[in-house]
């Protein structure tokens, strides 16, 4: 059997196999610490779940309209209007099967072959695959340790051609944890409504800012709202990773055609967990409320102490939870890359980190805190330990 081109040059999320080799050994008994998945270790909430259990017992259980049921439209429109000071209509919202699915539908209305995507380096690991899937082409702008791993407007001009159709924002950021500032973000808006570049701000970690509140860029003028498709879901926020529930949000025009993709691909979202997604929105905002002061102190101890040991350099992310070290330090001898680096750490200390070329990184590791501190102290205790070995 012949596979085609697109689907033989796209490889297995990193993020997902370093999690399912420490699952393995520890369904071998071994006791893995893991860093890998980008999950929150707290249980979806109870009021989520009541209300998809009560969709279940009312018979909520058939096909919904290819876009989502209105009232979880409506509920996120307003939650727009409420909380990221942008003004939606329910039409111009459309729910998902994560927002993985919605990024992807985005991708496939928008890109025609060889189409260009800015998409900033260190990346999520599934923009450049979907980019590629729909005959795109992902071009790469550098960011650096030194600036905390933020795109500026200056950063993304020297990556522009006359191919660029779209730009991947990605703020606070998996993988790095940085926040744009909302002026970098104006100029950034600005300079792609000048230059006719479409906007995929993916927000999933919206939640999770912990110094300036986050900000929208669709928020910073009607005429960066109309080139932007505003992307979010429940899986982060409100702990629903497995309910597989995500939206996009943008001018009707561009959301018109991702709900006939949507039509001809997965149908509609599940109903019942559509309900809980209400439920969830209802929340307005306090359960990631409680999650984000936890994250926070979670955050500063892993930043102390992987800065306390020698090699490592971690900067202090503004969002999300996830930590993006420094371990060039350790790339020698018989560890030749991040990815080996990664490997020793699985096998002398029994602790899952990926590595930082999974993100188009190299030299770096991405340690997920959305795990217990007891995990945490242990895992960094181990890792230290493995290290010493290296000098």
């Amino acid at each position: 059997m012949k596979l085609s081109k697109r689907v033989s040059q796209i490889k297995p999320s990193p993020t997902l196999a370093i999690t399912a080799k420490a699952n393995e050994l520890k369904a071998k008994g071994i006791n893995i610490i893991s860093f890998g998945a980008g999950e929150p270790d707290f249980d979806t909430p109870d009021f989520v779940k009541e209300a998809a259990v009560k969709a279940l017992y009312e018979g909520k259980t058939k096909y919904t309209p290819s876009a989502g049921i209105p009232e979880l439209r409506e509920a996120i429109a307003q939650k727009y209007q409420k909380r990221n000071n942008i003004n939606y209509k329910p039409s111009e919202i459309v729910v998902s099967t994560g927002a993985k699915m919605a990024l992807y539908e985005i991708f496939a209305a928008i890109l025609d072959p060889d189409d260009e995507v800015i998409v900033p380096a260190p990346y999520w690991v599934s923009y450049p695959a979907q980019i590629e899937l729909c005959e795109g082409k992902p071009v790469y702008c550098e960011l650096s340790e030194e600036n905390g791993f933020v795109l500026t407007v200056d950063i993304l001009k020297k990556a522009i051609t006359e191919k660029t159709k779209a730009l991947v924002l990605n703020t606070p950021s998996n993988p790095t944890g940085a926040v744009i500032p909302e002026n970098e973000l104006k100029k950034i808006g600005e300079f792609c409504v000048e230059n006719h570049i479409l906007i995929i701000s993916d927000e999933c970690y919206e939640e999770f800012s912990y110094g300036e509140p986050h900000v929208s860029i669709a928020s910073l003028s009607e005429e960066i709202k109309k080139i932007t498709f505003t992307v979010s879901a429940f899986s982060k926020s409100y702990s629903m990773t497995g309910w597989r529930l995500g939206w996009v949000a943008a001018p009707e025009e561009y959301v018109k055609p991702i709900i006939n993709i949507q039509s001809q691909t997965i149908s509609n979202p599940t109903s019942f967990a559509q309900y809980g997604g209400i439920a969830a929105i209802q929340d307005e905002g306090k359960f990631p409320a409680m999650m984000k002061k936890e994250f926070q102190k979670r955050r500063d101890y892993i930043v102390d102490r992987l800065n306390s040991i020698e090699g490592i350099n971690c900067n202090k992310p503004e969002g999300a939870f996830y930590v993006f070290p420094n371990i060039k330090s350790f790339i020698k001898g018989d560890i030749k890359n991040d990815i080996e680096f990664a490997s020793y750490l699985l096998e002398e200390a029994q602790v899952a980190v990926v590595p930082g070329s999974a993100f188009g990184k190299e030299g770096y590791m991405r340690l997920s805190y959305a795990t217990s501190l007891e995990n945490i102290k242990e895992g960094l205790n181990r890792i230290e330990q493995a290290l010493r070995k290296l000098f």
